[in-house]
C-alpha cells in the first residue's frame, strides 16, 4: 500500500520512522516529498521526491492529484495545504487515493483562528483561560483595564499562528530593551506594546488573555472521525533538562475525549492544556502531530502507525499498546552527515 506525506512540519522524519519500526510485514512504501531535497524525512523514506515551489492552493491542489496518479498513491497524508486538501477527497477517492485529514474543512478553519475558536468551546474538563479580542489600541486598553482587575499578569498571542509565534508576557515595569538585556524571553514591555499598537492603528486579530503559570500538558492523540482511540499525554517541566513527565490524567483524557467528539478530528493530532489558578485550562488543538510526538510512543502506543494502520484496515483491526503511565521520556539529538 502506498502512503504520501507531502511537505510538513518536521515531526514527519518521526512519524516515517516510528510506521517503519511497526510495520514489520513491510506492508506500507512510504513516499515523502519536500521542496528541500535535504529535508530530514527523505531519509527515513522508502520514496523521497521533489515538490513544486509557487504553486497558488488551486494549483497545488491539481499538483496534488497528479502527483498521486503518476505514482498510484492509495493513502495521502497532508502537511501543506491540509485545510484546503481536506476539502478535495472527492476528486482524490475518484481516482483511488484516500485522504487522511484530521477533521472537515469547516472544523479545521475554526480550530485554525483561535478567536472563533475560544467563543465556540464548552469545555467543563478544562475551561478557557479569560481572553479578550483586539484589533487596534482601543480595544487593547479597554480589555486590558477589564482583565488586569482580576489577574495579575497578562499575555498576548495572535488569534492565528504556529509554534508559539507572537506569544509574550506583558511587563508593566520594564521595557523591551530591559527584558532584552535580562534575557527573559516571550516577554514585551506594556508600554512599548502600546506604543507599537498606537503606530500600527490596526492589526491582525490578536488575543489579551491571563497568563498562566503552572505545568503545560502536551497530548498527541489518535482519533477516528470523532472517537478518540488513543492518547498519551506529557507534562513538561518548568526547568530545563528534566525530561517530560507521562502524566494521564482522567480530566485530561476526558477533555481530550470530549475535542475529538465536538470537532470530529481524526487520524493523528494534539491538544494542549495548562494549569492556571489550581485548574486546568485548555491552549489549543493542532490537527497535526505535534514535534514531541516521538517522546510520546516510547510510552507504548505508536500513534503514527495506529492513525495509519486504523484508517486503512479499520480501528478494530489494529492493538493499542497500554500506556506506560509514570515515565519520564526525553528526546536526544545526534549528529549526522546530510547526502
Amino acid at each position: 500500500m502506498r502512503v504520501w506525506f507531502n511537505r510538513t512540519f518536521s515531526s514527519v522524519y518521526a512519524a516515517i520512522g516510528l510506521i517503519r519500526e511497526a510495520d514489520q510485514a513491510g506492508r506500507f512504501h512510504l513516499i515523502y516529498s519536500n521542496a528541500n531535497p535535504h529535508a530530514a524525512a527523505a531519509r527515513v523514506a522508502h520514496q523521497f521526491l521533489p515538490e513544486p515551489t509557487g504553486l497558488d492552493t488551486d494549483a497545488y491542489i491539481d499538483w496534488c492529484l497528479a502527483f498521486c496518479r503518476e505514482h498510484a498513491v492509495d493513502i495521502f497524508i497532508p502537511g501543506k495545504e491540509s485545510t484546503a486538501l481536506a476539502g478535495a477527497h472527492a476528486r482524490f477517492e475518484a481516482q483511488g487515493t484516500r485522504v487522511l485529514s484530521a477533521g472537515q474543512p469547516a472544523a479545521l478553519e475554526l480550530i485554525h483562528d483561535k478567536a472563533r475558536f475560544y467563543a465556540s468551546l464548552d469545555l467543563p474538563q478544562a475551561p478557557l483561560a479569560d481572553t479578550r479580542m483586539f484589533e487596534n489600541l482601543a480595544q487593547f486598553d479597554a480589555a486590558y483595564a477589564e482583565l488586569r482587575q482580576r489577574h495579575p499578569k497578562l499575555c498576548v498571542k495572535p488569534a492565528q499562528s504556529v509554534f508559539g509565534l507572537g506569544f509574550a508576557v506583558l511587563d508593566e515595569e520594564r521595557s523591551s530593551a530591559a527584558l532584552l538585556m535580562a534575557g527573559a524571553q516571550y516577554h514585551i514591555g506594556l508600554a512599548d506594546m502600546r506604543r507599537g499598537l498606537e503606530e500600527l492603528g490596526e492589526c491582525r486579530t490578536m488575543l489579551l488573555m491571563e497568563y498562566l503559570d503552572g505545568h503545560e500538558y502536551s497530548v498527541d492523540c489518535v482519533g477516528d472521525q470523532g472517537r478518540l482511540v488513543a492518547a498519551v499525554a506529557r507534562k513538561k517541566p518548568q526547568q530545563a533538562g528534566r525530561g517530560q513527565l507521562i502524566d494521564m490524567r482522567a480530566d485530561i483524557v476526558d477533555a481530550c475525549t470530549r475535542l475529538a467528539a465536538q470537532f470530529g478530528l481524526n487520524g493523528c493530532f494534539n491538544v494542549q492544556f495548562r494549569e492556571g489558578g489550581d485548574q486546568l485550562r485548555l491552549l489549543e488543538i493542532n490537527p497535526r502531530m505535534s514535534g514531541g510526538i516521538g517522546m510520546a510512543c516510547v510510552a507504548g502506543p505508536n500513534l503514527p502507525y495506529i492513525a495509519l494502520a486504523g484508517f486503512a484496515d479499520g480501528f478494530d483491526q489494529v492493538h493499542v499498546a497500554p500506556v506506560r503511565n509514570g515515565i519520564r521520556v526525553a528526546e536526544l539529538s545526534e549528529a549526522t552527515e546530510l547526502a
